[in-house]
């Protein structure tokens, strides 16, 4: 691992976590390469170099520093590790990538700054759109009892150009260097799942102003597979079919609804799940693990599945 100097004053650092996608990340560092403000350096933490991505790393155009990790830190560790990498080198702004998504177009980056700055802002982040479809939303976002699934819907809340208090941390997201020394980094111990959620649980209870840029966007593949309808779809129930993904839902979410600043919503996840695994699925049994992960997770115990 190369040594880099401090950086010049306004330097913005870019972070990715990877893990054996060698081939979307290509895609993804081939975006940064091409914004038309410059990224001052690149940290790549990869998961999986067993299966290096470390060439794709060092071919990509920008100064570049690839962190291999033995131990997956899953995107929780890997993000806290690459994000205090970036403060140690002395970065201003930490723009923050993901592996299999990029950034729309070469004025994402410029466009977030602009924002931040004329506004004031923490951080911003940009709207997160199917790759497949643009104007729909990679992820569903509530607001209130509202989903919304589309661009155009979501901009009908928005302040102008700006969507207040409510960003996708993990997804082209863009922090000021003094944000992240209030907030602090992903926690490790959530691994994956409610670790973009625990930031922005934060963030808000910051008092930080942020929020999402409409004028920027983020491709990224649909994910909606994992949130199960309810009530016609007036509800949502995340639940993935995976045992994985399900047990590290479920358990950090327990730990999510036990904290300041999100027991309100905690007091209507019991209910809600009641309902989709007793009512909805006729499933006793998933009702009776999601209580269990649930309360592990409220009683901080992480253990790796």
């Amino acid at each position: 691992m190369d040594t880099v100097g401090p950086l010049p004053h306004g330097s913005v650092v870019a972070v990715v976590v990877t893990r054996h996608r060698s081939a979307q990340l290509v895609e993804s560092l081939a975006a940064m390469a091409k914004q038309t403000h410059p990224i001052a350096h690149l940290i790549v933490v990869d998961n999986g170099p067993d299966e290096p991505a470390r060439e794709v790393v060092e071919t990509c155009g920008i100064p570049a520093t690839w962190v291999p990790s033995w131990r997956n830190l899953g995107g929780a560790g890997g993000f806290a590790l690459g994000m205090l990498h970036a403060l140690a080198l002395g970065a201003d702004w930490v723009w923050l990538g993901d592996d299999d998504g990029r950034a729309a177009d070469e004025t994402v980056l410029a466009t977030l700054l602009d924002v931040a700055q004329r506004r004031m802002l923490a951080a911003v982040s940009p709207v997160v759109v199917d790759a497949d479809d643009p104007d729909r939303l990679a992820f569903t976002v509530r607001r209130g009892l509202t989903w919304h699934t589309s661009r155009a819907t979501l901009a009908a809340e928005a302040d102008g150009d700006l969507l207040s208090g409510i960003a996708a941390f993990f997804n082209g997201a863009l922090f000021r260097a003094g944000a992240l020394e209030m907030i602090g980094v992903p926690d490790l111990r959530l691994f994956v799942r409610g670790d973009e959620v625990e930031m922005h649980r934060r963030m808000v209870r910051s008092k930080l102003p942020f929020g999402t840029s409409l004028a920027a966007a983020y491709l990224h593949p649909r994910g909606m597979d994992d949130l199960k309808p309810m009530l016609g779809g007036r509800l949502h129930a995340q639940h993935p079919d995976d045992a994985t993904k399900r047990y590290y839902t479920y358990r950090n979410r327990g730990y999510l609804v036990s904290r300041p600043g999100m027991r309100r919503v905690g007091l209507l996840e019991l209910p809600r799940f009641a309902w989709f695994f007793l009512v909805t699925r006729h499933d006793p049994r998933g009702f009776a693990e999601w209580v269990r992960l649930l309360r592990q997770g409220r009683a901080e115990r992480f253990d790796r599945f």
